[in-house]
């Protein structure tokens, strides 16, 4: 397997990435493509403080440029077409790899993903949709901010998109399906909700999705559902707003457990707990947002992300091949009698 990684997207890049490809590369079993600015890239392996990084050997797809987080999402697809994004996508438009992960810019990824390697027919937005942990081991959010406007029919695709990625991808028998809403009433919210309120509850009464109802902002981390659905604005609100009470609770809990030496020895014994939920409440664990709606595999790692994201988000790209996610999500589509967004 070929994993296709931008060496040049993200705040730490190019060295944590080639950092995380080291250890990809020796931990994963995978061949590594490294695209972006060959000399930086050899570089950064020579200057790598993981063990044996020098003997690690990846291919090189050379590209010149590199698009900021601050430039405009399709300009810089259109314009900069040496840039180690775009390179990245027409390599794996063209079989030159089995995935594509970057840390770059968001927005343009989502749009040279769209534009490049192209939506699976039928699907009419490819979305975003990280994995956060929860009370029943994981719930993923789809839209996360790829599509902040969207229509019921978009929403409802999201609803069938993410029931059939935790059901094939994460192994989540019939997963619980809930509308993120401001209650749990089937007559609460904006237009938008309560219209897709309604093609959410029809598609679960023709038993194509396992559809539980609305749910409110605290339920879906407290174990309520396993996929919630959202617009991107909403979405990517919850995702950031969880994000940040994960990281107060942690440095709380720090703070407490380290006050004095009363807490620190307490602290001690219950270590190994601790670690566990640090871990589990650790972004980088999760490392990156598989793109779900495009034909082949695109993995969105965070723009901070450290090697570990690095290696995390390459470990999500290859899950998402082995499980044949774009070609079962295509059959998927077909089958409902999906109609192609010309």
């Amino acid at each position: 397997m070929n994993i296709i990684l931008d060496a040049m997207g993200g705040d730490n890049a190019p060295q944590a990435v080639i950092d995380g490809a080291v250890v990809a590369s020796r931990t994963l079993g995978c061949e590594i493509t490294l695209v972006g600015d060959a000399g930086k890239i050899s570089k950064a392996i020579a200057s790598s403080t993981v063990r044996e990084a020098e003997l690690c050997r990846f291919n090189i797809a050379g590209a010149t440029e590199t698009i900021d987080m601050h430039d405009d999402p399709v300009l810089a697809i259109r314009v900069k077409k040496d840039s180690s994004m775009v390179v990245g996508l027409k390599l794996l438009r063209d079989g030159g790899g089995d995935a594509f992960v970057s840390a770059g810019s968001t927005g343009a990824l989502l749009t040279g993903a769209t534009l490049i390697v192209k939506r699976v027919r039928g699907i009419k937005r490819a979305s975003l949709a990280p994995l956060l942990p929860s009370s029943s081991g994981g719930v993923l959010v789809i839209d996360a901010g790829a599509n902040v406007e969207c229509t019921a029919e978009q929403l409802l695709q999201f609803a069938f998109m993410g029931s059939f990625y935790a059901e094939g991808a994460l192994g989540i028998k019939n997963p619980r399906v809930g509308l993120l809403n401001n209650g749990t009433e089937e007559t609460k919210g904006d237009p938008l909700r309560l219209e897709t309120y309604a093609l959410l509850a029809e598609a679960g009464k023709a038993g194509k999705i396992n559809f539980i109802g609305n749910v409110e902002g605290r339920d879906p981390m407290l174990g309520a559902c396993d996929v919630v659905v959202c617009d991107g604005f909403t979405g990517n609100v919850f995702l950031k707003a969880s994000e940040g009470a994960a990281l107060f609770v942690m440095r709380e809990l720090k703070q407490v457990l380290f006050k004095n030496k009363k807490s620190k020895l307490a602290s001690l014994l219950v270590r190994k707990g601790l670690n566990l939920l640090r871990n589990r409440a650790n972004p980088d664990a999760v490392g990156g947002t598989i793109m779900l709606g495009i034909s082949k595999p695109v993995v969105k790692a965070h723009g901070s992300s450290n090697a570990d994201a690095i290696v995390s988000a390459i470990t999500q790209s290859i899950r998402a091949v082995n499980a044949g996610v774009a070609e079962r999500l295509a059959e998927h589509f077909s089958r409902f009698g999906a109609e192609a967004d010309e």
